[in-house]
């Protein structure tokens, strides 16, 4: 059972580093990025589609996104999710495919992403530490009732500890990486 809990911790622990990873993804750099483009729902014939299921996302240039959808008629309806999305960005088209040009940041800009970046990856500290706090109080239950040594309940909680410091450890490295391709001028 102890070994249990301390799987459940490390799955747990490994679901917030991967949901903060992912978030940051979404993160707007310098650079385009077609990953930027996943949270933006298209509607599909009354249904609400992820964008990158009815169109090819490329980049063919540090600066330039091109989506080709599968069905020319969606075009427009593109343009009009990637304006509504709030991501700052003036969609074109040639007439067969969506081009998004990404604007240089300004130094402004480039600040407020680093905070947000900075609160993201607390946020993923903060579950990290949460998993813990849940995973002590399990570890300490279980040791009480099934009259398990405290050495035992000790070492264990060591292991737990060992565990949140690589996943803060990891977050803090994701997040020196993104502050770095924000700042990449």
């Amino acid at each position: 059972m102890i070994e249990e809990i301390h799987q459940d911790a490390e799955h747990r622990m490994n679901q917030a580093f991967v949901h903060t990873q992912g978030e940051l993804v979404k993160v707007r750099t310098g650079r385009a990025n077609p990953d930027m483009f996943n949270s933006i729902a298209v509607d599909y014939y009354g249904t609400m589609t992820p964008l990158n299921q009815l169109s090819i996302i490329s980049v063919p240039e540090s600066r330039l996104i091109t989506i080709q959808p599968y069905e020319k008629t969606m075009i427009s309806v593109i343009e009009k999710a990637i304006m509504s999305s709030n991501m700052g960005f003036t969609p074109g088209n040639n007439g067969t495919s969506v081009l998004v040009p990404i604007p240089q940041l300004s130094e402004e800009r480039r600040l407020e992403l680093n905070r947000f970046v900075h609160k993201l990856v607390e946020d993923g500290r903060v579950a990290v530490r949460n998993v813990r706090r849940d995973v002590l109080h399990q570890l300490h239950d279980y040791g009480n009732k099934e009259h398990i040594s405290e050495d035992e309940i000790k070492r264990r909680e060591n292991d737990i500890q060992k565990l949140t410091d690589d996943y803060i450890k990891k977050l803090n490295q994701i997040q020196d990486q993104k502050e770095n391709e924000i700042l990449e001028v």
